[in-house]
């Protein structure tokens, strides 16, 4: 009997973990922001790694803007692949846990177009559709800047 009542408790204690594990998963470290949008809570450090992310997909962004004026397919091409899926492989995961589920799949999404307009690029893709693929990614960023904010978290002293 002692066994089974162990089992049971190990069991619930399991399920209330996942259960709250996948409810950070989703929601992240969030609360009500100033201007209506959702804050994201981050330590200082890892606000700044943010921003620097997304101040490299802006980097990214100008760079093919410039080879498509240029009409040089390799710097669209290495613009674009700067910011792809292999720019977000190393983020820490304590830091995944923070992010809501809705901006970590709206950032996903922006790196995996850049790795698409990197291989549109080295196909020879003409500049108008590579200029297309570029604005439907930019209103991705449109969405997330109107829906989220980075904020750091206060520090105690």
């Amino acid at each position: 009997m002692k066994t089974n009542k162990l089992t049971v408790i190990a069991l619930i204690l399991w399920l209330v973990t996942i259960v709250i594990f996948g409810w950070f998963f989703v929601r992240g470290n969030t609360v009500t922001g100033t201007d209506g949008r959702t804050a994201i809570v981050l330590q200082a450090a890892e606000r700044d790694l943010v921003l620097s992310e997304m101040r490299g997909l802006l980097v990214a962004t100008q760079g093919i803007l410039e080879g498509v004026n240029q009409g040089n397919a390799m710097h669209i091409s290495n613009s674009s692949r700067a910011a792809g899926m292999a720019a977000a492989v190393d983020v820490n995961p304590a830091l995944m846990a923070k992010l809501p589920l809705a901006f970590k799949q709206l950032g996903m999404s922006v790196h995996q177009d850049m790795d698409d307009i990197a291989e549109a690029a080295d196909a020879g893709t003409a500049s108008g559709e590579i200029l297309v693929r570029v604005a439907s990614t930019m209103n991705k960023c449109i969405a997330c800047h109107s829906s989220w904010q980075i904020k750091a978290a206060e520090t105690q002293r």
